[in-house]
């Protein structure tokens, strides 16, 4: 069950970016530190740059590591989430380049997206339950309201085109899609982008109980739309280039608005979720998870 709204202590808000491709740092914002981070499931894909913007605390992570190294595949999600979460982040900015799958979208424009649909084929290592341990949280609103209001308000003052709401469908790459699968998609599921690296993200943050937000830079039209050149990297990039300043500059809107403290429910996901007898947890799993949850291991 979830606790009521509201009732929870209020938690200082700390902002943490993972950047995707072609946002691999955060430009005009002063970085004071580095923080190379080891976690209990492995190594993040890079360290953890601290800076400040005004006089926020802020923590950014290239999701594919600097250089891009890593596919979607290969990203380590639960490394990644758990560093920041180490870090004391509360709420996370997801910036991704995403295909569109709607005529209304078009490439430049922002997507503020509020559903997820898995289609990865369950290879990623996607839940910090398992060995000994289970758990089950709530996902049926997988992006956090709360980050969803700052990052229209930031895209809107920014004067960027965006598209508030929708469903990121999230494949397993690196592939683009086949024009089948991408015609199966949109008449199925009518999504508004299609993207590879949501899930498991998402899901993880939410366990984690970190409040996870995404603004995903639409680039392409995937190759269901005829009339417009089949996708090509060099298409994405050369967009995802052009919105660089402008991701860069809503990122830092987004830190400015973002309140003090937050009593949201999500930063208690798992305040119920563990179903295991807490005497039944082994030590190695314990000492694994103490720092997602340990008020709730006791």
């Amino acid at each position: 069950m979830n606790s009521p709204k509201n009732a929870n202590p209020s938690k200082k808000v700390v902002l943490g970016v993972i950047g995707g491709s072609g946002v691999y740092k955060m430009d005009g914002v002063d970085l004071s530190r580095e923080h190379k981070i080891s976690t209990p499931f492995g190594e993040p894909t890079d360290a953890v740059l601290e800076g400040k913007i005004q006089d926020r605390t802020v923590y950014f992570l290239p999701r594919h590591g600097r250089g891009h190294r890593f596919t979607p595949t290969e990203v380590n999600y639960r490394a990644n989430i758990h560093a920041l979460k180490q870090l004391g982040v509360t709420h996370i900015l997801a910036v991704s380049a995403v295909g569109i799958m709607k005529e209304s979208i078009h490439p430049g424009d922002m997507v503020i997206p509020d559903q997820l649909f898995d289609r990865t084929r369950g290879t990623r290592a996607n839940t910090f339950f398992g060995d000994g341990i289970v758990g089950h949280v709530m996902f049926a609103d997988p992006f956090c309201p709360e980050m969803r209001g700052l990052i229209k308000n930031a895209a809107e003052m920014e004067k960027a085109r965006i598209h508030n709401g929708g469903t990121y469908v999230c494949m397993e790459g690196p592939a683009f899609s086949t024009r089948a699968e991408s015609h199966y998609y949109r008449k199925t599921l009518a999504p508004a982008i299609i993207g590879m690296t949501a899930i498991p993200e998402a899901k993880l943050a939410r366990e984690a109980e970190i409040c996870y937000g995404m603004l995903a830079l639409a680039t392409d039209y995937d190759c269901w739309h005829e009339t417009e050149e089949d996708v090509s990297v060099e298409a994405v990039l050369a967009v995802v280039k052009a919105n660089a300043t402008l991701a860069n500059n809503i990122i830092k809107r987004v830190a400015n608005l973002m309140p003090e403290t937050s009593s949201s429910e999500l930063l208690y996901a798992a305040k119920y979720a563990i179903m295991t007898d807490k005497s039944k947890i082994p030590e190695s799993t314990r000492k694994k998870v103490q720092t997602l949850w340990g008020p709730y291991l006791d």
